[in-house]
């Protein structure tokens, strides 16, 4: 009773697990992903507290029809398992904006007839939900970030303690007026003064992931000459380090032969983000953790008033928000995967 699974199944099974709600059908799905990792059917029903039968049974099921759920879960079922697994990998590579389309698609692939509301109702079955895509640089390059994961992953594993890995980035802050949700009475209207001043912050600051230690530096504009500062500040930071890894992006100054000077004499050694991949670096977190707490539907009266608030986040707030950070910031990348659209 072997079982092997292709990449491509062992994907839908983990993707169909991570969204299921229901134990049973949990335990089945695990069953066939163990299996096929080699375990016995006994060992498998240890680690589940199932009987071998039922462990059996799951894994024949899959193997002969293709099934990860039982056969009762109701009429409204009209897709078998296979074409189940086959149109969830679809919708995870596709993107409709209707759900009037998948009915086209689920029909002229399957030749199963569902009404609009149907598909709805089997979407949301299958944890999809309708919201908002997210954009991302057009020129992210995935192979390059899975490359990029490795690599730090090496660095993370081999690097001494007394070496801390930071991450770095800048940010500009403006003092304009950043308008975003809140709870308001249905029917009625909230009002918040605005602003369109230009008025910015220019800061580069370092996160520290271990201990959620952040340093930061101000500075009239970011370049080459503000980052070797910025630079000594960060050593400043960790006087007792023998070295200290920098995960940076690819900016021209960054990359320029003062900046990389500069960081040799500290004893720093930058590492670079793959191009267009904000998503592999932690910071660009902390930017949005600043701006709910400072800038999101604040009205400020002056300029003055706008960088003593942001002073006062950095210097007072973050240190004794520890872990809120670490409930927010994390290298749990998330590669950038693309879906067409229909």
């Amino acid at each position: 009773m072997k079982i092997q699974l292709t990449e491509e199944e062992k994907d839908n099974l983990e993707y169909i697990h991570s969204q299921e709600r229901d134990k049973n059908i949990s335990d089945r799905i695990k069953s066939i992903l163990l299996r096929d990792e080699g375990w016995s059917v006994s060992k498998i029903a240890q680690a589940l507290r199932l009987h071998n039968d039922t462990v059996s049974r799951y894994i024949i099921g899959y193997i002969n029809e293709k099934k990860v759920k039982p056969n009762h879960l109701g009429s409204n079922q009209k897709l078998n398992d296979e074409q189940t697994i086959k149109l969830i990998a679809h919708l995870n590579e596709r993107l409709y904006d209707k759900a009037s389309a998948i009915v086209s698609y689920v029909k002229a692939t399957y030749d199963v007839d569902y009404t609009a509301n149907g598909m709805v109702d089997w979407l949301k079955r299958h944890n999809f939900t309708y919201k908002q895509p997210k954009g991302y640089p057009f020129k992210a390059d995935v192979q390059k970030q899975e490359e990029f994961i490795n690599v730090y992953k090496e660095l993370k594993e081999n690097t001494p303690k007394e070496e801390p890995i930071l991450f770095m980035d800048s940010a500009h802050p403006t003092m304009a007026t950043k308008m975003t949700h809140g709870w308001i009475s249905k029917g009625s209207e909230k009002f918040l003064p605005t602003t369109a001043s230009r008025t910015r912050v220019n800061i580069a600051g370092t996160i520290e992931l271990s201990t959620m230690k952040v340093v930061t530096g101000q500075y009239d504009t970011i370049n080459g000459e503000s980052i070797t500062d910025f630079f000594k500040t960060i050593k400043d930071a960790y006087p007792s380090a023998s070295k200290l890894h920098i995960i940076l992006d690819q900016s021209g100054y960054h990359r320029s032969e003062v900046v990389k000077k500069q960081a040799e004499q500290n004893g720093i050694v930058l590492h670079f983000l793959p191009p267009y991949s904000p998503n592999l670096n932690p910071i660009e977190r902390l930017w949005k953790f600043m701006n709910e707490h400072v800038r999101n539907n604040k009205y400020f009266k002056s300029a003055k008033e706008f960088r003593e608030q942001i002073d006062h986040f950095f210097k007072n707030k973050i240190p004794i928000m520890t872990n809120q950070l670490k409930s927010r910031i994390n290298d749990n990348f998330h590669v950038v995967k693309t879906a067409k659209s229909f």
